[in-house]
């Protein structure tokens, strides 16, 4: 049986928003996951569209599609293309569940939710002849006990971060705008691995540096303390995700930086309490974003902080404001958002409610382009000043003052390489990644980190040496 897997590149990756960097990042680990159920003498290929050429002249006895909302067109067309030779083809993913009925005319079987638990009853059903046209996730949602991720399948010369894991499913919170919460919806929201299972997940991957791509790493505590008990002394560094108050909350945070966490993404998304009542966002009402800035610097963990323009209560002094807070509080790196409505959340379903959906063309649906009637700006205006915050904040007067707000010499260094280099110089990684010529770039990437990372710490050893003494002559 050969059974080919498909993550499509967002229609065909000539879109003029097509942005490499961000789309070479980490492999395609929820079909690599599916992989590990198909019978051991299957052939199987798993091919990542973003990062690979496709070939799409062979004749698989089954196709699996994995489909996200601005990839639909051409994960769509590479269906029609593959059913029409004769091929077995389904789809499964964010957009599919979302848009059910949309999928279904592209597809002989769709799958609605997290497919850990209906894929394996797919392929029994497809083995005897009778799989059936939907597979619906439900009651019973686990990933205990699940095999170990078909890491085999994965080119990891290709991507900036191929150590990627996931240790958890969902997340806890219920934000309107969340395209995920849809998703996880009929069944459990949010489930985790068994802290072994997760371990030694870990411990297959070679290397020091992890990216965990969780929604929220933090958050089932008990689970979380046991990871980081686990995961200390194993000399590993990682990046992972997680919400406003689980950073203020208890100790766990601290316990996390004690294992290894270095990069941290936070939801802060915007300053309006309206904003945040509105969309469901409770978890960051009433709490003190610059004590989790102040928090997290202070245990040497860089911020990736996310911000949303286009709230219904954002005015035109949105940006500056946003972006002044971000680098006067030494936020490394910022993600801005458009706020985008997508199909099946809740937010998408008061905006068509009230007529302010302005596209459908799925293409647009990327955070960068407005796809609906904001209620304080134009769309113009909100376009502007989305471009205006990047352009702002990443500015080289910025990137300087975010990096001399730390106390530390190293945080300093740190905030400065990586808030440079993850824009600075994106017209080279961009050129890098379109040339497949990952496996030079990042093991000089990791080379580089490392020299910046002990210069920082031997000129930070010697001001210390010199602030010792100068405290002795004092004394």
């Amino acid at each position: 049986m050969k059974v080919k897997m498909i993550l499509p590149a967002l229609t065909e990756a000539k879109s003029p928003f097509w942005r490499p960097i961000k789309y070479s990042l980490s492999p395609p680990l929820g079909l690599a996951t599916l992989a590990s159920f198909l019978p051991d003498d299957w052939d199987v290929e798993l091919v990542d569209d973003h990062v690979e050429t496709l070939q799409t002249d062979d004749q698989p006895d089954l196709v699996v599609i994995q489909v996200y909302i601005t990839n639909a067109y051409r994960a769509y067309a590479l269906a029609d293309l593959y059913r029409a030779r004769g091929c077995y083809v389904i789809l499964g993913g964010l957009h599919v569940t979302s848009l059910p009925d949309e999928a279904a005319q592209h597809a002989d079987t769709i799958f609605i939710g997290p497919g850990e638990q209906t894929f394996p009853e797919f392929l029994a059903d497809f083995a005897a002849g009778h799989a059936c046209a939907v597979y619906v996730s439900g009651d019973g949602r686990t990933i205990e006990g699940i095999p170990p991720v078909r890491r085999d399948l994965i080119k990891r010369e290709r991507y900036l971060v191929p150590n990627s894991i996931v240790v958890t499913r969902g997340c806890p919170q219920h934000c309107d705008f969340c395209y995920k919460d849809a998703f996880f919806e009929g069944g459990r929201s949010f489930y985790t691995q068994r802290i072994d299972e997760a371990l030694a997940e870990i411990d297959r991957l070679p290397g020091r540096h992890l990216y965990f791509l969780d929604d929220h790493l933090l958050g089932n505590r008990r689970f979380a303390s046991g990871l980081f008990e686990g995961m200390s002394g194993m000399g590993r560094l990682f990046q992972g995700a997680a919400t406003v108050d689980s950073v203020l909350r208890g100790d766990l945070i601290e316990q996390a930086a004690e294992a290894g966490l270095r990069s941290l993404f936070v939801g802060f998304e915007t300053f309006s309490p309206a904003n945040l009542k509105a969309s469901n966002k409770k978890q960051n009402l009433a709490r003190d974003y610059e004590a989790v800035a102040r928090r997290l610097s202070d245990l040497g963990i860089m911020i990736n902080g996310s911000f949303v323009f286009g709230m219904d209560d954002d005015g035109p002094d949105v940006f500056d404001r946003t972006v002044d807070w971000a680098v006067s509080n030494g936020i490394t790196t910022a993600t801005f958002h458009i706020q985008t409505p997508y199909p099946g959340t809740r937010l998408f379903q008061r905006m068509e409610e009230q007529g302010r959906i302005t596209s459908r063309d799925w293409d647009r649906y990327d955070t960068r382009q407005v796809v609906f009637e904001p209620m304080r700006l134009s769309a113009q205006e909100l376009k502007d000043g989305y471009d205006r915050a990047y352009r702002d904040f990443y500015s080289w007067a910025n990137v300087f003052a975010g990096a001399s707000g730390h106390q530390s010499l190293k945080h300093q260094a740190k905030h400065f390489f990586y808030a440079a280099g993850w824009k600075k110089f994106e017209p080279l990684w961009d050129m890098v990644i379109n040339a497949r010529r990952l496996d030079v770039m990042t093991p000089l990437l990791e080379a580089v980190l490392s020299r910046v990372t002990k210069a920082a710490d031997r000129a930070s050893g010697h001001r210390s040496e010199r602030v010792e003494a100068v405290d002795r002559i004092e004394v």
